[in-house]
């Protein structure tokens, strides 16, 4: 590691909730940060989109506010590196503006047209099986059949607004658009470009198009943008972006990563087979891997990230901390005429304080997480969360603690199929995220998982302190090797030997509610985009 000063990064964090940006040096240091809400428009047919202009007017915003602070000199603003929600879809014309809202990850509309185009639903029963093989030799991976990753969105684009797919000069998740607002380049990254699964990705240095998947997507190649490493600097910051910001026009833009690659690096949990748990809007349980690797029945793979010679074993959960924010707007804050306010406190704290005193199993009710459906250990766009098993002894201080519970339990169902992805045992993972602010959480997810959690310092900074880190790894100031050192953490939660078997019978009990009840979610739910 560089021994000089450190550099600052402005670091870029565009979560499906909102966008953050902060200064942090490239030793891990957060020097101060802004935010900045992103309206979610959720469509009639089902859709969920975004406004790429609206990220934009954030970004400039929160960061003008930033900077205005006078937190570091700036020409020790060394660089700009993003983080962002992955899985999104933004066309673009020749001159980089957007043709429509961003279509976000958890957007199914384009379900179809992939069902079509791969000709039959593709799972490991009924499958084209050389279209699966292809898949998986080269991606690691296969497009998701609940058509919510790019590549049913581009479909989505080309069949259901054909005016727009012929003005696309190129498809852009949601990284490339800002590196593309930021410099003027349109470039993927090796992490970004993954979900379109039209990549050879044996290679963990050398990510490329294969021409036999592109012609399997159903989408023109020229469509796609040139692919890069997260660490490439794709230049300089535009001049108008260094005008509006008040930044010199030799601030670098490093290609940076999407969230969970980012977050991978910003909770220090870079060694092989060391993992982590990201707590936010979504969830995932990740560890770097020497390996590719594919487990379908898991649905889980070790795919293209940051580090050098690596990859990311990354096990999804569709909602996580989403579900809090469910039961804060829709159930204890709905605005209403029940409730008119036109603010409410700080919820999340109040909820802490309140699951602190609730015991553990708050009670018998137990509740299932999957209110978007659910991605792993198994992918069914139909599941639904449900609370069980409540009574006339219950409050809805039980609730609260069943919901932060219900998550760790999920990820309790991931743990297994991870460690044999790995082949061993996890006895401690770090802990990051907006979710790991809450230490009764924290010790919550000790309890359920039985393994020691360390908790990251600034959790809700991983994603930032990744994206500064991987800026310091390209501008040379540090290596990857540097990152575990770089990164403090808050507390160390032990697992509390009083609650295992309470926390091992709740956790069966929970396996078995999936078990019983996936048939009526999909007699519920199947065909009915409109709720998804």
């Amino acid at each position: 590691m560089n021994q000089s000063a450190a550099n600052v990064i402005l670091a870029v964090d565009l979560g499906t909730s909102g966008m953050k940006v902060a200064l942090i040096t490239t030793h891990g240091q957060v020097l101060g940060w802004e935010s900045q809400p992103i309206a979610l428009y959720l469509t009639p047919d089902g859709g969920a989109e975004q406004s790429p202009d609206e990220w934009w007017q954030a970004f400039l915003s929160a960061a003008q506010r930033l900077l205005a602070r006078d937190l570091a000199p700036r020409d020790a603003i060394r660089a700009v590196c993003c983080s962002t929600q992955g899985e999104g879809t933004v066309p673009v014309d020749v001159d980089g503006n957007a043709l429509m809202n961003c279509i976000l990850w958890m957007d199914m509309r384009g379900a179809p047209y992939l069902h079509q185009n791969a000709r039959g639903k593709i799972n490991v029963v009924g499958a084209d099986v050389v279209k699966l093989q292809r898949w998986i030799r080269l991606t690691g991976g296969m497009p998701s059949m609940t058509g919510k990753d790019p590549a049913a969105h581009m479909l989505l684009v080309r069949e259901k607004f054909p005016d727009v797919y012929a003005r696309t000069y190129k498809f852009l998740n949601v990284l490339d658009y800002l590196n593309l607002r930021l410099t003027g380049r349109f470039a993927a990254t090796f992490d970004s470009i993954l979900t379109s699964w039209v990549t050879d990705n044996r290679n963990p240095n050398d990510i490329r198009y294969d021409d036999g998947l592109i012609k399997i997507s159903g989408i023109d190649a020229a469509r796609f943008p040139e692919i890069v490493s997260c660490t490439t600097v794709l230049g300089s910051v535009k001049s108008e972006v260094a005008e509006a910001l008040g930044m010199s026009t030799d601030v670098k833009v490093v290609a940076g990563a999407i969230d969970n690659t980012a977050a991978a690096v910003g909770s220090g949990a870079v060694a092989d087979f060391m993992p982590h748990v990201y707590i936010g809007t979504s969830s995932w349980l990740a560890a770097h891997v020497p390996f590719k690797k594919t487990d379908i029945a898991s649905s889980m793979a070790s795919v293209p990230c940051a580090v050098p010679d690596r990859y990311l074993l990354t096990a999804l959960q569709a909602t996580a901390g989403g579900n809090l924010n469910f039961l804060r707007d829709n159930v204890l804050y709905h605005k209403d005429e029940l409730l008119q306010e036109a603010n409410v406190p700080d919820v999340f704290k109040i909820m802490d304080q309140i699951a602190g005193r609730v015991p553990a199993g708050s009670h018998g009710v137990i509740y299932t997480p999957w209110i978007w459906g659910e991605r792993a250990p198994v992918e069914d766009r139909n599941l639904r969360a449900g609370l069980y098993n409540i009574s006339l002894n219950n409050n809805r201080e039980d609730i609260i603690r069943a919901f932060l519970e219900g998550v760790a339990f999920n990820t309790r169902w991931l743990m297994s199929p991870v460690k044999k992805f790995m082949g061993r045992k996890v006895m401690h993972l770090n802990l990051a995220g907006g979710g790991a602010s809450s230490d009764v959480w924290c010790q919550i997810f000790a309890d359920v998982l039985n393994v020691e959690v360390r908790q990251v310092m600034d959790p809700i900074q991983a994603n930032a302190r990744g994206a500064a880190f991987i800026a310091g790894v390209g501008l040379g100031s540090i290596g990857f090797g540097d990152v575990p050192q770089l990164v403090a953490f808050k507390h160390i939660y032990q697992p509390t030997p009083q609650h295992r078997q309470v926390y091992d019978d709740r956790f069966a009990i929970f396996v078995e509610i999936y078990r019983q009840m996936k048939g009526v979610y999909q007699k519920l739910n199947r065909g009915n985009a409109g709720s998804q």
